[in-house]
């Protein structure tokens, strides 16, 4: 696939399915044997999975996923610069509700077969969404 048209699915990855709540949409954009690769969330495979994954974000925090930047990276390749938006309004991670706006810096890299996601890794600022949420501590403030 050319930049433009991996661009144009990883956008509709993000927008549509993910922010769209179109869980529908999993198996037309991902491979059969698609892999998620997060430290956070671990053992995620297939489309329905990574659905079932990414709706706890969107029922416990009513997540949106913000794109600041796609980047193509050769013919098979994605890297989405993005940040996850929400309130976080029910349980999540085994964390209560809080109220809290929560906002997590994250990099995806998509890799592209055959016009659908076949494999994900995903870094995302774990540290910063507990912090938000007041159960990690802030760091102190250093001294100029």
């Amino acid at each position: 696939m050319s930049g433009e048209a991996n661009t144009a699915l990883a956008r509709r990855f993000f927008e549509d399915f993910s922010n769209g709540r179109r869980a529908e949409l999993a198996a037309e954009l991902m491979t059969a044997d698609y892999a998620y690769h997060d430290p956070q969330i671990p053992g995620v495979h297939g489309p329905q999975g990574y659905a079932q994954a990414i709706a706890v974000f969107q029922d416990g925090v009513g997540a949106k996923w913000e794109i600041q930047e796609i980047i193509p990276a050769g013919s098979d390749r994605v890297v989405v610069r993005w940040a996850g938006v929400g309130v976080h309004t029910a349980e999540l991670m085994g964390i209560p509700a809080t109220g809290k706006a929560i906002r997590v810096a994250a990099i995806s890299i998509l890799r592209i077969e055959g016009g659908k996601i076949a494999e994900h890794w995903c870094v995302w600022d774990t540290l910063g969404l507990l912090q938000q949420l007041g159960v990690a501590p802030m760091p102190e403030a250093v001294a100029a």
